[in-house]
């Protein structure tokens, strides 16, 4: 073996070596804010590995190759938990709900892409979060059609003001309380399914982008509004966390709401969607069956929309 062959091949090998280390983070289960930050980022690693170990196929560096190889086969399985979160069986002839939620962000001035985007997904109940100045002050023309409406303040933020919206083409029934710490926005839909809870929150970013206990104590605040609502429940918005990473089994665990799955991914909308994060989730309870997760039509964000569609599960 030649000497460029070799150092070739240890260089892409090492960096197959860390493709595999972040794989082996996801599937650990240690919530360390060390490991936890590398647990986030299984699905770009995999799609990196993937075009690695082809280009190491394409240039015959075999050493390099093999380890490709393993770590594209392992972050497969630490990915797989966040892509295919498991299959509810739904009740026959029931009504179904559509939700679009998005991450609008708030420097987006594009108002006109994003009211085609909700205009596309044709949606019963529209989730919006880091609503911006821009549609704020346009907020009737983006919602037309739905008329029922629940929001928070506008807050001026260094990133720029914003505040959450839930719209609704079915009659409010009440106001969902937040909690301390938490920027939500809740609402109690009349919908065909009876009376949805609809939740629309966004966690901080994880550490050491953030303060090591933010997003703990916001799963945890999260939980506590979980437990005072009765009946089926959607929880959409920014998580800044995978579902399979320390937040999102902090969620499960704590509320009982089972993430949709997360293929293709949602942050950043600059990635091919399959090598992207979801770290904009959807939860439901256990009383409603998920019937379809996609991607909605892009709204000038850095976070691509997400349109989900529920029923009611079978007893």
């Amino acid at each position: 073996m030649s000497f460029l062959k070799l150092a070739a091949n240890l260089s892409t090998g090492l960096i197959q070596l860390g493709f595999l280390a972040t794989a082996v983070a996801g599937l650990s289960g240690i919530g360390h804010r060390w490991v936890d930050i590398l647990a986030q980022f299984t699905a770009p690693a995999l799609a990196a590995a993937v075009v690695g170990l082809a280009i190491c196929l394409l240039f015959r560096l075999w050493p390099a190759s093999l380890i490709g190889l393993v770590s594209a086969l392992v972050l497969l399985v630490a990915v797989w938990p966040q892509w295919f979160t498991g299959h509810s069986h739904s009740s026959p002839g029931a009504p179904v709900v559509r939700v679009y939620s998005a991450n609008l962000w708030a420097r987006n001035t594009d108002v006109d892409a994003m009211k085609r985007s909700i205009m596309a997904a044709d949606a019963d109940v529209v989730v919006l979060i880091e609503l911006g100045s821009a549609p704020n002050a346009r907020l009737d023309d983006l919602l037309a059609g739905y008329p029922h409406r629940q929001t928070t303040p506008l807050v001026d933020r260094p990133s720029g003001a914003a505040r959450s919206v839930i719209a609704s083409r079915y009659p409010l029934a009440g106001k969902i309380g937040g909690r301390p710490g938490l920027h939500s926005v809740g609402a109690v839909v009349d919908s065909p399914l009876g009376r949805l809870n609809v939740v629309g929150v966004h966690l901080t970013r994880p550490w050491p982008f953030q303060y090591q206990w933010g997003q703990i104590t916001q799963a945890m605040a999260l939980a506590e509004i979980r437990a005072g609502l009765s009946g089926p429940v959607v929880v959409a918005g920014d998580f800044n966390s995978v579902s399979s990473a320390r937040i999102g089994r902090q969620v499960q665990a704590e509320t009982g709401l089972i993430p949709a799955p997360g293929l293709p991914g949602t942050w950043p909308s600059a990635l091919p969607a399959v090598a992207g994060m979801t770290i904009d989730q959807v939860y439901r309870s256990p009383d409603l069956a998920l019937i379809d997760r996609r991607l909605g039509r892009r709204n000038g964000s850095d976070h691509r929309p997400v349109i989900t569609e529920f029923t009611r599960a079978a007893p």
